[in-house]
């Protein structure tokens, strides 16, 4: 089991009731998992306390076999070995591609940045723009290269947050199906959280329904 979450509760400090009051859930190696909800059900926080951007109440958080977080212990997000694909993408703007993806790579010689760069670049088959800037890309390829980063320093788990809401209905389609063959190739573990059904059905392995902070199903996508 790569990911771990027991009883987990939050609370916004000026919220008059919680926010996340019982989510538990039990993820695979290699397993793609969305979170489906609607606006202010809760889905984006849980991705928040999983990346450690913010701390429950109270509640496990295992990855890995080692607790991120329970009663006694809090794991800086940088320590957690989990990459995050935002829903503005958040790339460096005054970077080029090429060191928008090496920016978690500070740990390797610079053969081997190198190295991952290029695997990268070939992974998203954007292999001719590292010199590009992301204003120079279309939304498509800033949501490539925006994961290329994120898989770059290998983490154990990729946390996706509405990866799809700021493409056009067309691109949506075709970026969708390139990153769950992108997934299913680097066999990464990945979470997602979407309020579009049709998003969910289409690139997760199994569904997870939440509905003001409480998990409503839980199933395998047939």
């Amino acid at each position: 089991m790569i990911v771990q979450i027991e009883k987990l509760r939050y609370q916004y400090k000026k919220s008059s009731e919680p926010t996340i009051k019982d989510f538990s859930l039990k993820i695979e190696q290699g397993e793609i998992v969305a979170i489906l909800g609607e606006s202010g059900s809760g889905k984006s926080t849980v991705l928040r306390l999983i990346a450690g951007l913010e701390t429950p109440k109270s509640g496990i958080i295992s990855i890995n076999g080692k607790t991120m977080v329970d009663h006694q212990t809090f794991t800086p997000p940088e320590k957690r070995g989990i990459g995050m694909v935002f829903q503005d993408y958040a790339l460096f703007p005054h970077m080029t591609v090429e060191k928008n993806i090496k920016f978690g790579l500070r740990h390797m010689t610079r053969k081997k940045k190198k190295e991952r760069l290029e695997e990268m670049l070939e992974l998203v088959n954007l292999s001719d723009y590292q010199k590009r800037y992301p204003y120079e890309l279309s939304g498509g390829q800033q949501q490539r290269i925006a994961l290329a980063r994120a898989l770059a320093p290998a983490p154990s788990l990729l946390l996706f947050d509405e990866p799809f809401s700021n493409l056009d209905a067309s691109l949506q389609v075709k970026i969708r199906d390139e990153l769950k063959s992108i997934l299913k190739q680097t066999k990464i573990t990945s979470i997602f959280v979407t309020h579009d059904q049709e998003d969910a059905t289409a690139l997760a392995d199994r569904i997870v329904y939440i509905e003001k902070g409480i998990v409503k199903s839980n199933h395998l996508r047939e």
